[in-house]
């Protein structure tokens, strides 16, 4: 029960470090407040979201091989499969965001240049879509955990 207890937190606690680094790029990604140090912070809370989003994947799995419940609990539960294949599609999505955040970034240091009003918006829409889908991963994992 002990490994279950840690293997619990540590997920947890990397879901929580997701959530505040996406919802940070969230918050920051809009034309009408980006500017230098703003690019900076964004391609530097872009790390961190990664980061944190291998560390909740890798806990997961740690969860799912290591825990009480066992692979096969897992495995046969179609709810955890909608879950795994929203957050597989969330990791998509999220590459867009990471390579335009560098981008972004090396042009700023490279000649001044802060990225134009339609590729923020287009960023700031794929990072949002992020945001949205994150809840009903959580609402899925909610109902499946109880045997929905």
């Amino acid at each position: 029960m002990t490994l279950e207890a840690i293997l619990a937190a540590l997920h947890l606690l990397a879901i929580l470090t997701f959530v505040v680094f996406l919802s940070s790029q969230a918050a920051l990604c809009r034309i009408e407040w980006l500017n230098a140090a703003v690019v900076e912070r964004l391609a530097r809370l872009d790390v961190i979201y990664a980061v944190a989003a291998v560390l909740m994947i890798a806990s997961g799995i740690a969860r799912v091989v290591w825990g009480v419940k066992g692979p096969s609990w897992y495995m046969s539960q179609p709810l955890f499969h909608l879950k795994m294949t929203l957050v597989v599609a969330m990791a998509v999505l999220s590459f867009w965001p990471s390579i335009a955040f560098r981008r972004w970034r090396r042009d700023l240091r490279a000649t001044g240049a802060l990225p134009q009003a339609p590729e923020v918006a287009r960023v700031r829409r794929l990072v949002m879509v992020q945001s949205h889908v994150l809840p009903v991963v959580a609402i899925i994992a909610v109902f499946w955990t109880r045997g929905w």
